[in-house]
């Protein structure tokens, strides 16, 4: 089992976006669990502000250091052993499969979702292991990469698919061989005017292997170039 902590102003969010599918039904099954912190309920002044203009001056609002260390010390209090903390970031280490079934084998992983122009740096100095980051763009806030990183974790518990060789096979997963998947295809054999390929409806399955690993190779080459080494082409 793996525990979810998420620090962040906007608990809401997780609720419509995790209470469905196959997380739900790991949370169900007690294999995941999930917990949303409200920084702001740790904020001290009237206004409870969780933000402030920048020392140096600069566009945008920091988030404050104090209630996001008092956010997180709420819930270290309460482990028994400490968790490992991941701050989302577009600055962090890009989020692959490997990360993923590297986080999975984690008791605890607490996440926190950052605002603005970012958070005060003393808090990254002092409490985050890991500052993570799904891609090289920026979004509005960190609840919908952490929904991506609970959910690509999540399918590294054993338990939650319903098959792990789902995940260790998928694109990019552990067992892949670094190759985007192929087409793939159910009933009905022919749809307005499109036909299922022959080859996989022959029977013969060597046939079918090649087949897989000829028009991967070729979308890979197509599409993502830069995962073809020199001794794959």
């Amino acid at each position: 089992m793996i525990d979810f902590r998420v620090l962040t102003l906007f608990p809401e969010m997780f609720e419509a976006a995790l209470g469905s599918s196959i997380i739900a039904r790991g949370i169900k099954d007690r294999l995941i669990s999930l917990e949303c912190t409200q920084i702001r309920d740790f904020a001290t002044d009237k206004h409870h502000s969780v933000d402030d203009s920048p020392y140096g001056g600069g566009p945008g609002m920091v988030m404050k250091v104090e209630p996001l260390a008092s956010a997180l010390d709420s819930i270290t209090a309460v482990l028994e052993q400490p968790p490992r903390v991941i701050l989302m970031s577009p600055q962090g280490t890009r989020l692959t499969n490997d990360l993923a079934q590297e986080l999975a084998l984690e008791q605890t992983l607490v996440i926190v979702c950052g605002h603005y122009e970012g958070v005060d740096e003393r808090f990254i100095e002092l409490f985050v292991d890991d500052e993570v980051s799904i891609g090289d763009f920026v979004v509005t806030g960190g609840e919908l990469p952490a929904m991506v990183l609970v959910d690509a974790v999540s399918r590294f518990v054993p338990g939650v698919l319903g098959d792990l060789n789902s995940a260790h096979r998928d694109t990019f997963g552990p067992e892949s061989d670094g190759l985007l998947q192929g087409p793939i295809y159910t009933r009905p054999s022919e749809f307005r005017g499109l036909s299922v390929p022959d080859v996989l409806t022959s029977g013969d399955h060597k046939a079918v292997e090649k087949w897989r690993q000829d028009i991967s190779l070729n979308r890979t080459r197509e599409r993502r170039p830069d995962l073809l080494d020199n001794e794959s082409l």
